[in-house]
């Protein structure tokens, strides 16, 4: 029998955040299942993307707890949390790629910090990644040849560099024209199935979020609205619900 840690290794509860006057998240509880895909919904400033930053310990919460495989992240010295984090991979809103950094680089930077694979093995890891998300072609170029959607492509390889066992992904599909936006979806399917990696994507996007997550949290005014399946969240009555997904469609 599986430990809680392993079997479930996202577990937040009762978390809160607000700078200064403006709340933005107020106790918003949630869990995911090992292997599961979970999508963080909700208008632009609800707070998605800084639960995501708190999980990681990017940004402090002012109260309530954040496990990731069974370690409080809210208490953790610098050492303990280097260790989880190479358990972590993430998709920052804009990837996040360094400017004077070529595509391979880019990919290749964590592992060049936290791994001992020979420059030859580490090579040919670069180019699997890169081949893993369509990008293999694109290696010496640097971030400003490439187009927005490439650029997520390659900061989706670099956050599988280190194997996670979890991916938290920030609008994986914002900014990107339709046909971009089902691929990048479609890749997210792709590595779910092939890796089993758990993963948490916030996104407002509701028709690649249909196709990527297991289950849809719907986050509002920093609270937690709804959450279940598609069509759970198709069969609720509540207005807001509704609404949203009205308007997304």
């Amino acid at each position: 029998m599986e430990t809680p840690s392993t079997d479930q290794p996202v577990l937040v509860e009762n978390l809160r955040k607000a700078f200064g006057e403006q709340k933005v998240l107020e106790g918003v509880t949630l869990s995911v299942k090992k292997g599961e895909t979970l999508a963080l919904l909700g208008r632009s400033g609800t707070g998605k993307s800084v639960l995501l930053k708190i999980m990681i310990a990017l940004q402090p919460a002012d109260s309530g707890t954040v496990r990731l495989f069974g370690q409080e992240m809210t208490c953790i010295d610098s050492k303990q949390l280097n260790e989880i984090r190479k358990k972590v991979g993430f998709l920052f809103l804009q990837a996040a790629l360094y400017d004077s950094l070529t595509v391979g680089k880019n990919v290749e930077f964590p592992l060049a910090r936290h791994s001992d694979l020979p420059p030859k093995d580490r090579l040919a890891k670069i180019h699997g990644l890169l081949s893993s998300v369509g990008m293999e072609h694109e290696e010496e170029k640097m971030p400003s040849q490439i187009s927005g959607g490439m650029q997520k492509r390659v900061g989706l390889a670099r956050a599988l560099a280190l194997d996670p066992e979890l991916l938290l992904l920030d609008e994986p599909t914002a900014g990107l024209d339709p046909i971009t936006a089902k691929e990048i979806a479609e890749l997210i399917v792709d590595l779910k199935q092939k890796r089993k990696i758990t993963a948490v994507v916030v996104t407002h996007d509701l028709r690649a979020a249909k196709q990527f997550a297991d289950r849809l949290l719907l986050v509002d005014e920093g609270r937690v609205r709804a959450e279940g399946t598609f069509n759970e969240l198709e069969a609720n009555q509540d207005e807001f619900v509704r609404q949203f997904l009205e308007s997304s469609t």
